[in-house]
């Protein structure tokens, strides 16, 4: 099957949603800190259960363990992943975009199925269907294979835009724009 590059707009309407990457630092130092504290909380309370009582230098550690590794731990993921979060451009051509850290995907606007949001806020997903494999056209670039999700025979793209910038409904306002009677 051919790719239908179908023009619907003049050419310099392209729409680009990114994540910042400060926005990504906090949310994912929130979680990891979150998750750090807790751990240390159930440790200290193991040490507690089985008779070995932590000291007042135990608890300054652990306080201090709580302020550093979180941060050190975040920047650290996110020097890995620096240039490669995720990404979505929407064009007169088509949509182009790329999940965290996964090659970039083209689908022309004639091989949209359908485009919804599932979850809710830093977790937001964007699920592009197409109308037929053929339209996917995976392009070149650093990452793993694109996010996709099967079901009932067909395969769905999966974007994280939870933390884009402008934010997922403004992402879902443009692509009803563009495609009014599939999102």
């Amino acid at each position: 099957m051919t790719h239908i590059d179908e023009v619907l707009g003049p050419d310099d309407d392209t729409v680009t949603f990114f994540q910042p990457r400060a926005m990504v630092f906090v949310t994912m130092l929130w979680v990891v800190a979150a998750v750090w504290i807790t751990s240390l909380a159930l440790f200290t309370g193991l040490r507690l259960a089985i008779g070995d009582t932590p000291t007042t230098g135990d608890l300054v550690l652990y306080l201090e363990l709580a302020l550093i590794v979180p941060v050190a731990l975040t920047a650290l993921i996110l020097l890995v992943a620096w240039n490669r979060l995720g990404w979505l451009h929407s064009s007169m051509r088509g949509l182009d975009f790329a999940a965290t850290g996964r090659r970039p995907v083209h689908i022309p606007w004639a091989g949209v199925g359908e485009v919804a949001l599932r979850y809710r806020g830093p977790f937001t997903e964007l699920i592009i269907t197409p109308v037929d494999a053929d339209f996917a056209e995976p392009l070149h670039g650093a990452g793993r294979p694109p996010r996709t999700r099967r079901r009932n025979g067909q395969t769905a793209y999966l974007v994280d835009v939870g933390l884009m910038s402008p934010a997922p409904e403004v992402l879902l306002a443009e692509l009803h724009r563009r495609l009014p009677a599939k999102v």
